[in-house]
């Protein structure tokens, strides 16, 4: 046919499309688009550089164990449910009643109790239809569920406008990011080792990761306030002069699994307000508690209310993000993608930039919002609902520290393998010590000696696990990240794969002349 006016014809594209572009750098015979205007080696290089380890190599190694037809275990991400972890009953009730409301009427002959249809209700009128949108940042009487548990949690009432949903805790994190992050020079202190959304994210938009390590030895992962002045200061003196902007702290610990106490909370905010950091508080694994007596949550914003209610300075001057999700805890609602973060004490007109910017993606995903108010606001005492719904929740996170325990203990009882009990948050992080022949033999394969460990581990037993280099670790030290989630009628099995895999590993690589 015809060209429209002003149009191009066939003949002459290509050279248009070519003109200047030709053969990609590094392209090679077997290149399927060696000319493509996406190239790997013509994209952002910062897509190219982030790297997510916990759905790397190993991940990918284990799925195409599975395609083979073979068994495989997966404890890489902490994805409660797709590990046989049961949804509480309360929530699902009421998001198949809002999710079609003809059943409300039919609720009680369906099993369905009466504050599950009443609650039900009470969304459908707020939301109309969860096929609708929301307000950006969320539906207003979500927000104000979250606002209230605030306060209830901490002591001290929270303002839904400061309360922003968002389909899951990372959307969030990344949100946030942007905004903090301008250039290179911008850095973003985050813990060793870390969950790799964050060296990923800051990798992604540009701005550059300052490293902080926690302490493995002497205090179970502890953050003591002095390695935070270190770190900022060797950032600043760098070839770079990289100023932080902001720092991560993830309470309960992604991969180590600590709680830091009130003190450190506080110390560590004092520092945030004299350094004039903005504080990164992902705390989205704060149900996830084994040993509330020893090691309780306490979020930074309960400690930033001490802080207040002392008079000290450092209350109104640290500005804060902080994260929860429905993915995590004895929900494990991965697959909803619910989150939400709040605002505190951030500059209004830059609240309302974040307002902006989740407005060009208009709403977060209705049924992630509803799940939201569900986490936080539960059946109360006398509710229908209110005894299955605490005994299916202490049944969950009770299982979670029996299986703690028990895999702590397991990989402490084995020569090389060192581990620190697991307080919070969904794994293990042991330390393992690798004879310098397997170090060797990772070498000749191209692998870092603990993504050797975890591919030997995953080919023997099918036990996918994560290795600490893509956490980050100390120079010359090699850990694991393995999640507690695997059923606990599996743990003996698990346990006993794991130990004799260790065992033989050790023995093969430590063998004179062993041959690899």
């Amino acid at each position: 046919g015809r060209n429209m006016p002003g149009s191009v014809g066939a003949a002459r594209i290509l050279p248009v499309l070519h003109r200047g572009g030709g053969m990609a750098a590094g392209a090679t015979e077997s290149d399927p688009r060696p000319h493509a205007v996406l190239h790997p080696t013509r994209i952002n290089t910062n897509v190219v550089n982030a790297e997510y380890a916990v759905r790397g190599k190993l991940y990918l190694a284990a799925q195409a164990r599975q395609k083979s037809g073979k068994k495989v275990i997966l404890t890489n991400v902490g994805n409660p449910q797709a590990l046989g972890q049961k949804p509480i009953t309360f929530p699902r009730q009421v998001l198949a009643l809002v999710s079609y409301p003809e059943l409300i009427p039919r609720a009680s002959e369906l099993g369905i109790p009466s504050d599950a249809a009443e609650r039900a209700k009470t969304y459908l009128s707020a939301v109309g239809s969860t096929g609708a949108y929301q307000d950006s940042r969320g539906n207003a009487m979500v927000r104000q569920e979250v606002a209230d548990f605030l306060k209830r949690r901490d002591g001290f009432a929270g303002n839904p406008d400061n309360i922003f949903l968002t389909d899951g805790a990372s959307v969030g994190i990344t949100l946030c990011m942007r905004l903090t992050i301008r250039s290179r020079s911008d850095g973003i202190m985050m813990p060793i080792p870390q969950y790799p959304l964050y060296s990923a994210t800051v990798e992604l938009l540009g701005g550059t990761r300052v490293d902080y390590y926690l302490d493995e030895r002497s205090d179970e992962w502890g953050l003591n306030v002095e390695e935070l002045e270190r770190s900022y200061v060797a950032a600043e003196r760098s070839p770079s002069r990289v100023t932080p902007r902001a720092l991560v702290v993830i309470n309960p610990g992604n991969p180590t699994g600590q709680c830091l106490s009130l003190e450190n909370l506080r110390e560590i905010l004092r520092w945030c307000a004299r350094r004039r950091v903005v504080l990164f508080a992902d705390e989205v694994y704060q149900t996830n508690i084994y040993d509330s007596a020893r090691r309780p949550f306490i979020s930074f914003r309960k400690a930033l209310g001490s802080l207040a209610a002392d008079g000290d300075s450092a209350a109104d001057a640290v500005e804060m993000f902080s994260f929860h999700t429905v993915s995590k805890g004895a929900l494990g609602e991965c697959g909803r993608r619910g989150a939400y973060f709040e605002a505190t004490n951030i500059h209004p007109d830059t609240a309302a930039q974040v307002y902006k910017i989740l407005s060009m993606n208009l709403s977060s995903n209705v049924d992630g919002q509803i799940y939201v108010g569900l986490m936080v606001n539960p059946p109360k005492p006398g509710d229908p609902s209110y005894e299955l719904h605490e005994r299916e929740v202490n049944d969950i996170i009770g299982s979670l520290c029996r299986r703690a325990k028990i895999l702590t203990a397991a990989f402490n009882s084995l020569e090389g393998v060192s581990c620190s009990a697991v307080d919070g948050a969904m794994y293990a992080f042991p330390q393992i010590e690798l004879p310098s022949a397997a170090i060797e033999e990772a070498k000749r394969q191209g692998h870092t000696p603990d993504e050797y460990y975890c591919l030997e581990l995953l080919d023997k037993t099918g036990i996918c696990a994560v290795p600490g280099s893509g956490f980050g670790q100390r120079d010359g030290t090699f850990h694991f990240r393995t999640t507690i989630l695997p059923p606990e009628e599996m743990f003996d099995h698990i346990v006993a794969a794991f130990s004799k895999f260790h065992v033989d590993f050790i023995r093969q690589h430590s063998a004179p002349h062993a041959r690899m």
